[in-house]
């Protein structure tokens, strides 16, 4: 009792000096007290190592100035943020103005007559080719960049605000990337366009890769990127890319395999049924013929050198930055978050916004013969089981896939310790070079002259139809889940044109055929339009069942490749809100292409259909990648057969769980330096949301 009652006597004496006013009458400062607090704060972190920090750990001798004050003083006395952004935004246009556009003197500006400006809806198209995009940058050619130029020229935009399109208020509807192509796109600005003939002044500054098709009057309150609704994108293929894999390919050994595990080989054959013997005729009736004329020196070599499988075994690759990198089927790489991950298929995003997954390509490459070689020039493959010198048997065992042939070095070259190559050498490995291109040549010719049967084309359209209503596309995509609710798009039609295009010169037997394939959708996102074609492809290639694209919109992991970026372009955006509700309302013309049909059809056909066969001619981009697809000896593609995903799991004698004599090859395991995704197809983007 004794020590509580001492111990409540202390408590009152403090409650006293606590209330009592001190002698000279003043207040006590608590800011002075925790001033000497925070001292005292800094004192023991610093006696602990934890120099200039709240958080500790750090002991370099820099000052930190958030860690030496009170937070209170620190943004009370420190510079705003707001004003500091806005200096470096200020500093940042200023070294770029002038670079966009025009720059006249004051007394230029001064002395130009004024004219109104209005708002207008700009109605354009463009072949993307040498262009880096439509988004206008100051350093790089692009689509809006030569269309700036032009307004300019043409007295569309005054001298005034012709060193800036912001002043001209510029929105773009849908930003494509290098090297895609627009039949129908547009931008809003405010134009002068008081001249009547305005529209042929600017198409005269322009080259004949961009059009203008019209340019109307808008409300004022009008944004293209906002006013869209939908989009139209074109997808154009060729034919002979439902061609089923060649027999001695891999895929094509498995896909038989997997049909007489499901009891399904009937169903399998039944729908391939059109196609079948197609590879067979072409072996016996012109491959036979070509390898008939290479010397016998050289005839198994020709083989051996295409093929260089056996020597170099399967090795995974990986291209650039914009190129898938390799993944475990069933599983995701995780990477840097990206903004809303929206369509390529308008606007494919860089390389920080963005890591890519994807399942790999495997490249089979040429085994080395004699001296060190470089990679030259890119050849179709035949895939050969043993040397033989009978010309039928060497036919049989031909695979047509794309490799690459190896130059040799010159007897010259010191720039290597290997010994340099003979000019017998020398010679042997031109006529190989010869005798290859010849034999890759025929199986081209062969290709370009196939013409798809009209119920190929049918299944082709009952594949897509699948695709339309709202559904989960989370697999046509990237770094999405099925639970990823922005994963659900709706596909108002999913159409292919039933009679194909001829693209190419000469005699129409000469031409290559092509299937134009239109998808109209409220928005896309990354790789979504060319994986749902890639699907398609491999189904009807492959002979599969439709059920298996129905799937692969549910929760089941798919690893679906990406088809070339070349076929895809920007049909036109739709704006039917604004058609129906504000341009009656306001007195404006409906935005319609519609108005320009024939133009805009006339200049895909010249400008776009014509560089699009060029480039695959030149580059052999579909051709290369469904070879790679069908000589990839892993399970990540084996859906497409008649057991469906659960045919990417299995043991198919080779090796554990469908690898090549081992596990699954993941990101870890894989040689670096190659080929993924796109079967060494580079990235090309497609246009914005």
């Amino acid at each position: 009792m004794e020590h509580s009652q001492a111990n409540l006597e202390d408590a009152g004496k403090v409650v006293d000096a606590a209330t009592k006013p001190d002698d000279n009458n003043e207040k006590v400062d608590y800011n002075d007290e925790r001033s000497q607090h925070n001292d005292k704060r800094s004192q023991k972190r610093k006696a602990n190592g934890q120099q200039y920090g709240s958080r500790g750990g750090r002991n370099d001798g820099k000052r930190h100035k958030k860690g030496d004050m009170g937070r209170g003083e620190y943004f009370r006395d420190g510079p705003d943020k707001r004003t500091k952004s806005g200096e470096s935004r200020e500093k940042r246009e200023g070294q770029d103005a002038g670079r966009y556009g025009v720059q006249y003197s004051k007394e230029e500006i001064e002395a130009e007559e004024r004219k109104p400006k209005r708002k207008v809806a700009v109605l354009i198209g463009y072949a993307g080719t040498g262009y880096k995009g439509m988004q206008i940058t100051p350093t790089e050619k692009t689509i809006e960049g030569d269309l700036f130029q032009a307004f300019i020229k043409a007295g569309a935009i005054s001298k005034a605000n012709a060193d800036d399109p912001k002043k001209a208020g510029l929105v773009r509807c849908a930003r494509t990337d290098k090297g895609v192509h627009a039949a129908g796109n547009m931008i809003s600005l405010k134009l002068i366009v008081e001249d009547e003939d305005i529209v042929e002044k600017i198409n005269a500054e322009l080259t004949p890769q961009i059009r203008v098709w019209g340019i109307e009057r808008t409300i004022g309150s009008f944004s293209c990127y906002q006013a869209c609704d939908s989009r139209w994108y074109e997808y154009l293929i060729p034919t002979h890319a439902f061609l089923p894999p060649h027999p001695s390919s891999w895929l094509a050994k498995k896909l038989e395999e997997l049909a007489d595990l499901a009891g399904d080989r009937e169903g399998y054959e039944g729908r391939q049924e059109e196609v079948k013997g197609f590879w067979e005729r072409i072996d016996e009736g012109e491959i036979q013929a070509v390898l008939a004329e290479i010397d016998e020196d050289l005839r198994w070599d020709v083989v051996a050198a295409l093929q260089g499988e056996e020597e170099a075994g399967a090795k995974a690759a990986r291209a650039d930055a914009d190129v898938d990198v390799l993944v475990k089927f069933g599983k995701s790489v995780g990477g840097r978050k990206n903004k809303g991950q929206e369509e390529d298929e308008g606007g494919a995003m860089s390389e920080d916004e963005e890591q890519t997954v994807e399942a790999a390509i495997v490249i089979n490459e040429p085994a080395a013969a004699g001296a060190e070689r470089k990679v030259a020039e890119e050849t179709e493959s035949v895939t050969a089981t043993a040397p033989s010198e009978d010309t039928a048997s060497v036919v049989n065992s031909m695979v047509d896939s794309a490799i690459s042939l190896p130059d040799i070095i010159p007897a010259t070259d010191t720039s290597t310790t290997h010994p340099p190559a003979t000019s017998k050498d020398q010679d042997r490995l031109l006529r190989l070079k010869a005798a290859t291109k010849s034999l890759r040549a025929a199986y081209l010719r062969a290709k370009r002259r196939y013409r798809i049967p009209s119920t190929r084309v049918v299944r082709i359209q009952e594949a897509l139809d699948r695709y339309v209503g709202t559904n989960n596309f989370h697999n046509f995509t990237i770094q999405k889940s099925y639970r990823d609710p922005s994963a659900k798009r709706h596909i108002k039609s999913f159409k292919v044109n039933p009679t194909p295009i001829l693209i190419g010169e000469g005699a129409d037997e000469e031409k290559s055929e092509w299937l134009s394939l239109k998808v109209h959708g409220q928005s896309f996102m990354m790789h979504q339009i060319r994986k749902m074609v890639g699907m398609v492809a491999l189904l009807v290639r492959c002979g599969s069942n439709l059920d298996t694209l129905t799937e692969a919109m549910g929760a089941e992991k798919f690893s679906i490749p990406k088809v070339p970026g070349l076929g895809l372009l920007l049909e036109r955006p739709v704006f039917d809100s604004y058609n129906t509700l504000h341009a009656p309302k306001h007195g404006r013309e409906a935005l319609m292409f519609s108005k320009f049909e024939t133009e805009l059809e006339a200049f895909k056909a010249r400008e776009i259909y014509q560089r699009i066969f060029r480039e695959e001619e030149e580059r052999n981009e579909f051709g290369r990648f469904f070879n790679h697809v069908d000589n990839f000896k892993e399970g990540y593609f084996l859906f497409v057969g008649s057991m469906g995903v659960k045919a990417c799991g299995m043991d198919l004698g080779r090796g554990k769980e469908g690898g090549v004599g081992g596990e699954k090859v993941g990101v870890e395991d894989v040689d670096a330096g190659a080929i993924a995704g796109d079967g060494g197809v580079a990235e090309v983007g497609q246009a914005e949301k």
